[in-house]
């Protein structure tokens, strides 16, 4: 379950610093647009990281989300991950 624009809307998006500890990222500069929180998981939903206390990233198998946008820094750490994630589960 997602809270749309838990972080504000348009007017309110930031960058900050947050820790994916559980992927072992532990800084990454996210950049949050109108950004969605977890409010609640399902079994098989694994958190990977939290902000302010609201999940912002979450797992289940191998499929991989995020309330920030990682495509939108030079920091290639979150897409390595995402690809040995899924070369992983090809094994």
């Amino acid at each position: 379950e997602i809270e749309r624009n838990s972080f504000g809307r348009q007017k309110d998006s930031f960058e900050a610093e947050v820790s994916l500890d559980a992927m072992e990222i532990p800084s990454f500069q996210g950049v949050f647009i109108r950004a969605p929180a977890v409010v609640k998981t399902g079994s098989g939903v694994e958190t990977l990281g939290k902000f302010n206390e609201k999940i912002i990233a979450v797992k289940q198998g191998n499929i991989l989300a995020t309330s920030f946008h990682p495509e939108l820094t030079r920091d290639v750490s979150l897409h390595k991950q995402f690809v040995k994630m899924v070369a992983d589960s090809k094994n």
